[in-house]
């Protein structure tokens, strides 16, 4: 599956006032910025509109609403990834770096997300403050510490995608391990058709198969080659030593449903212990792609370190 992990960095030209949790503010208003730059024909409803088939925006942002073949909903092909701290008064001249993490075919349309990244600089995000708000300019962007747009309404340097594959498990051998996982952003995971703020690994387990079948039909290859049962049953054997979790709640506003909605997920860390190798798998692909619902908000960001009972040995 093609991955490009883009890094904006912007510097704030007013003072903004923003939330905890800046992932719905920038979501919001890149998907405003992007209809407001591709949009010909100005209509409101998208599923009528003649250009539907080819419009950018529908591409990226319309796709979450239509399902795959076993009946469940395509995940966007972006994560917007929102600055990294929960300050909600930042001064002008502050500067802030938020990363767009492509998949498949999208990364052909970041000049696209570019513009549109821009063009939200100039909207404004946040609340209005005497009157306005708070822009900002976009300084650069960068894939993998190389400047690939140097700002200033320049030419873009050729840059290149890479493949993301599930890496092979190491030999399953039975041996006791340790992992510790870290939920930087909330995490919002199913189990039994709820939302749960307890984590056993078997249900961490299922979140990540679902995420890496879900990833792989919509903008790879194909559904993966996993037994999905079997790793399930094996899941099973982990325990979850140390619980360092608890729910973080948000809200966010919908234009789609006009309504403020509750967006809670867990955060904090978890340790678990048991025979773990053939699950860091896994826990890489996901650490990259992020995991659980509402992905495209920089929800369900994660980093883990493993290693045997003696340390950790290893982190991401």
């Amino acid at each position: 599956m093609l991955y490009g992990n883009y890094r904006f960095s912007c510097t704030l030209d007013g003072d903004a006032e923003l939330p905890a949790y800046k992932g719905s503010t920038f979501r919001g208003g890149f998907g405003h910025a992007l209809r407001q730059s591709v949009c010909t024909i100005k209509r409101s409803d998208c599923d009528s509109c003649l250009l539907k088939d080819i419009c950018v925006y529908v591409r990226v942002f319309e796709q979450g609403r239509e399902k795959d073949r076993h009946g469940n909903l395509l995940p966007h092909p972006f994560v917007i990834v929102p600055p990294h701290n929960r300050e909600t008064r930042l001064a002008k001249d502050s500067a802030f770096d938020c990363h767009l993490l492509l998949f498949g075919k999208a990364n052909q349309f970041l000049p696209y997300f570019i513009h549109a990244f821009q063009l939200m600089g100039k909207n404004g995000i946040g609340k209005h403050i005497r009157g306005r708000r708070a822009g900002f300019k976009l300084n650069q962007v960068t894939e993998n510490n190389r400047v690939i747009y140097p700002g200033e309404n320049t030419r873009m340097e050729k840059y290149e995608t890479r493949d993301i594959c599930l890496g092979a498990a190491s030999e399953e051998t039975g041996e006791t391990g340790r992992v510790k996982i870290e939920f930087q952003t909330p995490l919002r995971i199913k189990f039994g058709n709820r939302l749960h703020d307890g984590l056993l690994f078997h249900i961490l387990v299922r979140a990540m198969l679902r995420r890496v079948s879900s990833l792989f039909l919509a903008y790879g290859a194909g559904e993966p080659d996993l037994d999905y049962k079997g790793l399930v049953k094996k899941a099973q054997d982990v325990r979850l030593v140390e619980n360092r979790l608890s729910w973080f709640d948000w809200k966010r506003y919908s234009l789609r449903q006009d309504e403020s909605m509750l967006m809670g997920g867990i955060m904090g860390s978890a340790i678990y212990e048991g025979p773990l190798s053939v699950f860091l798998p896994l826990l890489d692909f996901c650490s990259k792609v992020h995991l659980g619902k509402q992905t495209s908000f920089g929800l369900g960001k994660l980093s883990y370190s493993a290693g045997r009972n003696t340390g950790v040995l290893t982190g991401r």
